[in-house]
């Protein structure tokens, strides 16, 4: 249960909270998701999944090398979509589904 309410909250109030504190924009600063994620109370578990959602695609390999090493992203990215299928639930997740391909 624990799981699911911290994806929902990513998917529910992350881009909200971003737009609030940083205006509208495409994308985001990998700072500024990680503060985001810190200020706002998010599991930090899952900041591979703000990175996902709201970094520029040609900045995404690099920020997840140089601070998760070990982390498969398109596994991560399965296990995600996996898991909120079950729950039917997507909110502003619906993006994973677009780069999963």
């Amino acid at each position: 249960m624990f799981k699911y309410w911290s994806l929902k909250k990513y998917g529910t109030k992350l881009l909200p909270l971003l737009e609030k504190r940083y205006g509208k924009q495409h994308f985001y600063s990998r700072h500024q998701i990680r503060a985001t994620i810190y200020q706002g109370d998010f599991e930090p578990q899952f900041l591979p999944l703000g990175y996902l959602l709201f970094l520029k695609s040609s900045e995404l390999n690099n920020v997840l090398v140089s601070e998760f090493p070990g982390l498969d992203i398109q596994q991560f990215r399965t296990e995600i979509l996996e898991y909120l299928d079950n729950k039917q639930y997507q909110g502003y997740l619906e993006k994973l589904y677009q780069h999963a391909s």
